[in-house]
């Protein structure tokens, strides 16, 4: 049988449960699904945006309203591809923190169109159309925060296997950043948009953020370089306040 690497993603918490496939123009071969991916839907009567990024084996999906940004919901995990199935084990769910480190296993199936994905009884479909492939930015991956500097300059640690965690994942052009605690399933803060990286300045554009939707259409302009591996980013935060993070590929 011809080998299919398909991905799907469960979604709970908006009207019951939301499950996503992906639509991708390639051929079904051995797909590299790393990269982003969009989709469209209705939420409460208005017109949402579904934003999925997947890179080295973890995912995250955030759900936004099309027409200012206001964050609805988000989940993500690791995930792991069979021939006809997705194995995906959630490190948090915005709308049902309860669904934190239960593993699921979805069916999937070629069409013509691209990927559908269903449930056992078949209640699910959903679509979704390539963004990019994880080009052409410089930080594809998904990055654990591992560091800030000090007053002094010096560079204060954070141990990164513990289960308070904010990754930040990204495509070519697309990025998230989300705030967890994989032990307690608690969900602190996201937000996302696209961005950039061009002569040594790494640029955000945010197009959905949970804490404070007056900051959607923000632009934010860092500098970024790659140390021993690491990614230090220093600059303005989205509040005017000065940072120097470093962070580490997962």
């Amino acid at each position: 049988m011809k080998r299919r690497t398909l991905l799907v993603m469960a979604c709970i918490g908006l009207a019951g449960t939301i499950n996503l496939s992906f639509t991708k123009a390639d051929s079904f071969r051995e797909l590299d699904l790393s990269g982003a991916w969009s989709s469209t839907a209705t939420v409460s009567g208005k017109p949402a945006k579904h934003m999925l990024v997947m890179t080295d084996g973890y995912f995250s999906m955030a759900t936004y309203a099309e027409a200012d940004g206001s964050f609805i919901t988000t989940l993500g995990g690791s995930y792991s591809n069979t021939d006809n199935s997705l194995s995906v084990t959630l490190e948090f769910n915005s709308s049902d923190p309860s669904s934190v480190g239960q593993p699921t296993t979805l069916n999937l199936k070629e069409t013509k169109e691209g990927f559908t994905v269903s449930s056992s009884d078949g209640s699910i479909y959903y679509a979704f159309t390539n963004v990019d492939k994880g080009k052409p930015g410089a930080l594809a991956g998904p990055w654990l925060m591992s560091g800030r500097k000090a007053d002094d300059g010096s560079i204060a640690n954070r141990d990164t296997s513990g289960p308070r965690k904010t990754m930040k994942i990204l495509s070519g052009t697309r990025f998230q950043w989300i705030a967890f605690n994989t032990s307690t399933g608690e969900f602190f803060g996201t937000g996302g948009g696209n961005y950039t990286t061009k002569g040594g300045k790494y640029t955000e554009n945010i197009e959905f953020f949970s804490r404070d939707n007056t900051r959607v259409g923000a632009a934010l302009q860092f500098d970024y370089s790659l140390k021993e591996g690491a990614w230090h980013h220093s600059g303005l935060s989205s509040k005017g306040d000065p940072i120097y993070e470093v962070w580490s590929k997962r």
